[in-house]
């Protein structure tokens, strides 16, 4: 979650001073950017609790984060780490989906010996 914002304010950064000098390509990068680091922040939320939601919004936060990274290179740094934020969310859904399949076998089993 703290990545997100940082993401955040380093877009909203460039996107308000590109405006401000008129470089009207940095300021749409950074308005994508400022998207992509909510985005990030939204699927840092969901991690724990929902991470097939997480898969989906880092999925979405690094694609995003791509489309800007040509006027601002710093987005391609945050579209890899949205990546392996997803990989990570992904190796935890599947590990949360295996406890709660071996939890049920283990609750049929001991309803079948009582």
């Amino acid at each position: 979650m703290m990545l997100g914002l940082v993401a955040l304010l380093q877009s909203c950064t460039v996107g308000t001073a590109s405006h401000l000098i008129g470089d009207q390509a940095s300021s749409d990068a950074g308005a994508a950017g400022v998207i992509a680091g909510f985005l990030i922040f939204v699927g840092g939320a969901f991690a724990f609790g929902l991470p097939s939601v997480s898969v989906f919004v880092f999925v979405a936060a690094g694609l995003l984060a791509l489309t800007g990274a040509a006027d601002f290179p710093d987005l391609q740094i945050w579209a890899v780490i949205s990546v392996i934020f997803a990989g990570m969310a992904v190796v935890g859904w599947r590990s949360d989906r295996k406890k709660k399949k071996m939890a049920a076998s283990a609750a049929g089993r001991a309803e079948e010996g009582a």
